[in-house]
């Protein structure tokens, strides 16, 4: 029984590390949230040309193409 008392002593404080990096602080994650553009025509193939035209649309910081209509979103924090 005295072998067993530091295999139990590690084991016990390696969950309690591994438990206490997993929670880690608790903090508000901004979600992102996105509209398709209004001012963006034709088919998307550039991230950046989307991004550089809903920089342009007021209230939006970047946009990105998607979907398999190729369309451009635009970006904004909520």
């Amino acid at each position: 029984m005295d072998r067993s008392y530091p295999s139990v002593l590690f084991a016990f404080l390696l969950l309690s590390f591994l438990l206490a990096t997993e929670m880690g602080p608790m903090s508000a994650e901004a979600t992102t949230c996105e509209t398709q553009s209004g001012k963006f025509k034709g088919m998307c193939m550039s991230s950046t040309n989307c991004a550089s035209v809903c920089k342009s649309e007021p209230g939006f910081d970047g946009g990105y193409c998607r979907g398999f209509r190729r369309q451009c979103f635009c970006t904004k924090p909520c």
